[in-house]
């Protein structure tokens, strides 16, 4: 297998997150019909969930024919390839219905399982986030500047963002979190993906959530490693699959954070 392009498949996943931007933003703040998806909790759909992930899939089977796909709208599609495409058009749909510019897309790609291409766009704000295995940048409005986490900042001097409290459902869930929360120095809610990429970018020091699918994280890692940063699954499963994820500026945060969740 030919060693991959970063720096090609990057200059792809712009073009993508370009494309989804055209799709979605029609959708933004016109409080069109929402839809509904099956499960325990309130979960909308809108038809810019879906015109964004369309755009994306369409492309990506035009131009590489043989990578597999994994969308959040429309399933998986195999590949034949070590290459899979995780999408998801918005992330922070809730935001999206609300008129809240904290809605992102991501797209990540996953390269013999494992993410190693990540980007988040918000182009409402203009930021674009991303990734690689050669380090990570933020482009605001065609300015780009490469990031990195922030490092030596103890727990107790620590910000957190999640994206609310709700979403740590079980009660070991809630119990891990509030210890956490209550040795640390600033929490903060409602920023959804953007949180990780804050995170990457040294504004805040640990990003987590529970309960997330894998198209809700995978496209995130690879720019939180490329900034520096470090992640893990703090019940012991694989990060890049979902689950209950924190991430954080150095190892030695995240050791000192799982330890308190941990009790």
């Amino acid at each position: 297998m030919r060693t991959p392009d970063w720096q090609d498949l990057t200059r792809f996943a712009i073009a993508l997150a370009g494309a989804s931007a055209l799709e979605i933003l029609p959708w933004f703040r016109r409080n069109a019909k929402i839809g509904l998806k099956a499960g325990p909790v309130w979960d909308p759909v809108t038809e810019g969930d879906r015109a964004g992930e369309r755009v994306m899939r369409k492309m990506i089977e035009e131009h590489y024919p043989d990578h597999g796909i994994n969308g959040e709208e429309y399933g998986i599609r195999e590949g034949r390839s070590g290459y899979t495409w995780i999408l998801d058009p918005i992330d922070g749909t809730r935001s999206f219905v609300c008129g809240m510019p904290t809605w992102a897309t991501l797209i990540g790609l996953n390269f013999e399982g494992k993410p190693m291409l990540g980007l988040m766009n918000q182009p409402v704000v203009g930021d674009m986030f991303y990734g690689s295995p050669e380090g990570a940048w933020l482009d605001h409005r065609g300015a780009s500047q490469s990031i990195r986490a922030r490092t030596g900042v103890a727990l107790s001097a620590a910000a957190i963002g999640t994206t609310a409290p709700e979403l740590y459902r079980e009660g070991r869930e809630r119990e891990c979190f509030e210890r956490l929360r209550k040795k640390a120095q600033l929490t903060r809610y409602g920023g959804d993906a953007y949180f990780f990429a804050v995170m990457a970018a040294g504004h805040i020091d640990i990003a987590m959530d529970a309960g997330l699918q894998a198209y809700d994280i995978a496209p995130l890692l690879p720019i939180v490693t490329g900034a520096g940063g470090v992640y893990a699954e703090w019940t012991g499963g694989d990060a890049a699959e979902g689950g209950n994820v924190i991430t954080a500026g150095s190892q030695a945060l995240l050791d000192e954070a799982l330890s308190v969740m941990r009790g």
